[in-house]
């Protein structure tokens, strides 16, 4: 079984539970927060073993998602609040 990539923790996300958990994967970027879980950014899923270590990271951390989703009384359709940007306080 290929290990999940240091870089990518999927178990240390408890989607949609906070709006502080930011997980990276080279340039992917996946926000955790109360209404969503947002993925930006590029990631290379190459055809080699890293590449399937990726993808195997990434396929877990949807599957993460896609449970915690099943296990909600969801709405048809939500209203995504915009995000704001704030003054960095350590600036």
């Amino acid at each position: 079984m290929t290990s999940i990539p240091k870089t990518l923790h999927t178990n240390s996300l408890a989607p949609f539970e906070n709006e502080s958990q930011i997980i990276t994967m080279e340039s992917l970027q996946i926000e955790n927060r109360l209404d969503r879980v947002s993925l930006s950014g590029d990631l290379d899923i190459t055809k080699d073993k890293a590449g399937l270590e990726k993808a195997i990271a990434l396929t877990a951390l949807l599957d993460s998602v896609v449970q915690t989703l099943h296990k909600l009384n969801l709405p048809e359709h939500i209203q995504v609040a915009p995000t704001t940007a704030i003054k960095n306080p350590f600036n």
